[in-house]
Parts: structure tokens; sequence; C-alpha cells
């Protein structure tokens, strides 16, 4: 009978965790993965396996919230990772028809965001986007500081970069 009690009560714990950063957790996901299809998706997976650990998390990890960003961030390279690879199918497939297009989806910054490498643009939404401190992106990514600033260095010059030729290629038009 404690058992069951403990194990309700992880729900609910897990339960009002979820509905207090799921709309954050959204946005994060869009911002990682640059549509929010994908981004539903990569928090749907997460949840599942951060839900079926919560017991654990919840007691040991000390910020549920970072340990699911950094589960994110990870899960997200790794399909990246995995979907570089060269795959060969027998049939090419047919081109995509109406496909909804996002308000933002042509705007150069949002652009230029999705073109970083899954770290850089990971610690750029977290520190710009949401407002995290070096010290909580560290954490939450599970990566030092100095990776965080360097990171973040790259990811600004990057972005600097892209936008400085668009804002070229607008005026010579």
């Amino acid at each position: 009978m404690a058992g069951e009690l403990r194990g309700a009560s992880a729900v609910a714990d897990f339960t009002e965790f979820v509905r207090a950063a799921l709309p954050g957790l959204l946005r994060y996901g869009h911002a990682l993965t640059g549509n929010p299809h994908d981004a539903a998706d990569l928090v749907q997976s997460v949840l599942e396996k951060v839900g079926s650990r919560w017991g654990h998390v919840a007691a040991n990890t000390g910020d549920p919230l970072a340990y699911t960003r950094r589960a994110m961030a990870n899960a997200h390279v790794s399909r990246w990772r995995r979907s570089r690879r060269e795959n060969l199918v027998a049939e090419i497939p047919e081109a995509a028809g109406d496909q909804p297009r996002y308000p933002f989806e042509d705007e150069p910054l949002w652009q230029a965001l999705r073109a970083l490498p899954p770290r850089q643009r990971a610690v750029i939404v977290l520190r710009y986007y949401e407002g995290l401190s070096e010290a909580e992106i560290a954490h939450s990514l599970g990566i030092s500081q100095g990776t965080v600033k360097s990171q973040a260095s790259k990811a600004m010059a990057s972005l600097r970069t892209r936008l400085a030729s668009t804002v070229e290629g607008r005026s010579s038009l």
C-alpha cells in the first residue's frame, strides 16, 4: 500500500512538473529542431524517458528542468548525427505537397539560428531565449562554463557573419 501511495505521489509530481514546464520545453525544442512538429516529438520522447525514471530524476538530479533540457539537447544531437548518415532508398520519394509555412521560417535570424550546429544552437537558445546564466547553461547541458562561453562566442560570430551577408544582400537590391 505504501508503494502505491509513493507511486501515485510520483505520478502527481511528474504531472505537475510537465504542466509547469511544457510551454518552455516546447519553445526550447522548437528552437533546437527548427520546427514545432519535431519539437513536439523531441519533447514527448524525452518526457517519456524522464517520466519512467521520475523518482530517480526528482530525488537525485537537484534540478529536474535542467536535467530534462540536457536530455533534450542530447537527444537532438543524437538524432541529428543519425540523420546525417546517408540513407539509400529503392525509390525517390515524391516531393512534399502543400506543407504549412510558419511565419518566421523565412526570417534571416531564424534561418541563421537553424544553420548553427546543435550544441551552439542550444547554448544560444538557453542564454538569449530562456535567459539562463552561463552556470545554469553549463549545468543544464552537462558541459563546462568555458565550453558554454566558447560555443556562445562561435555561435554569435557565425550569426553575425550570416546576418551581415543578408543585410548586404538586401541593401544591394
